[in-house]
């Protein structure tokens, strides 16, 4: 009778690397460079989201065509033209947050100095969101819903990250939970008042925007958060979005040293003397910058991708051809 031998832990198998994976960590003399706006506008039904968000978009790309990515059945249409307002919608009925992507590749790859999402929230609780992404990916893992967010994370970052990294200015709306409670009116009545609790979209994405504003029914707005002082725990009655939030924010935006345009990297990496050593510099320049999720069209095959990802296909296929 053979006897088993003792059992052997299998180690962990290793994941392959390669040196863009795997690069070092640099520290660089600080700069105040020229950024664009990254603005989220939360609040409940009929606090004036759309219209605020268009306004400010209005101001901030100086009266030229922006881009809409319409969410709420094209209702940002129906402002079209008031107070001179000129924008391209792209609507959209489907929420995957990867279809979000696809459509800020396509709005940079057309030039929009400024893009609305209207709303962010459809991406995270409408049809393909990110909570139904998890719900479909559960039952690879057993139907283990916490297991589903292997699938559901990456993509909801993936998502966040070609917001962040868009060329452009970005103002994101978003739902907010709403709470009915008792508040007491201007005749000394409690009347049953809609209030808004936190955004209909992943906790925290708060932290991801330099200027979150909240919206009530009086259309009063709120600062829960700037890195623009001039919005510093600020509230406005009404806000004009050109001329109390697009100005003044255009002011501070532009305090600083000329920024790089991302399709000069595009340049860089396609242009005929570049090496694998070179692109390689170029992909570490781009991440020191915080451009690697830039959302661009692919130059060959026309299909979404991203500016680290392209830089970095290019870099490998050219070491590739050396060996």
């Amino acid at each position: 009778m053979s006897q088993l031998g003792q059992p052997v832990r299998a180690g962990r198998q290793q994941q392959t690397t390669n040196e863009y994976d795997d690069g070092p960590f640099t520290f660089r003399p600080a700069t105040r460079d020229r950024v664009k706006a990254r603005m989220s506008i939360q609040g409940v039904a009929g606090c004036g989201k759309t219209w605020t968000a268009l306004n400010v978009a209005h101001g901030l790309n100086a009266g030229e065509r922006f881009a809409v990515i319409d969410t709420e059945r094209e209702s940002a249409s129906l402002y079209l033209g008031v107070n001179g307002i000129q924008f391209d919608s792209c609507p959209m009925h489907r929420y995957d947050p990867r279809d979000l992507v696809k459509a800020l590749a396509q709005a940079a790859a057309q030039g929009y100095g400024t893009v609305v999402v209207d709303s962010l929230s459809h991406f995270w609780k409408g049809v393909d969101g990110t909570l139904d992404q998890v719900e479909k990916a559960k039952s690879k893992y057993g139907g283990n819903s916490f297991a589903g967010w292997k699938d559901g994370t990456p993509i909801q970052n993936e998502m966040i990250d070609a917001l962040l990294s868009y060329p452009g200015h970005v103002i994101a709306t978003m739902r907010s939970h709403t709470e009915w409670v008792l508040q007491e009116n201007d005749r000394g009545r409690k009347e049953p008042v809609a209030v808004g609790m936190r955004a209909e979209q992943r906790k925290g994405v708060e932290y991801e925007f330099g200027v979150v504003a909240e919206m009530d029914i009086q259309n009063r707005m709120r600062f829960l958060k700037s890195r623009c002082p001039a919005f510093h725990q600020q509230v406005i009655e009404k806000p004009d979005g050109i001329r109390d939030i697009a100005k003044p924010f255009l002011d501070w935006l532009n305090d600083g040293d000329e920024a790089v345009d991302p399709a000069t990297y595009v340049d860089d990496a396609q242009a005929e003397d570049a090496t694998a050593d070179s692109l390689l510099a170029l992909y570490r320049e781009v991440e020191n910058r915080g451009l690697l999720a830039s959302p661009l069209m692919h130059p060959d095959s026309g299909q979404p991708t991203s500016l680290g990802a392209y830089i970095k296909e290019r870099g490998l296929a050219l070491k590739s051809a050396q060996q």
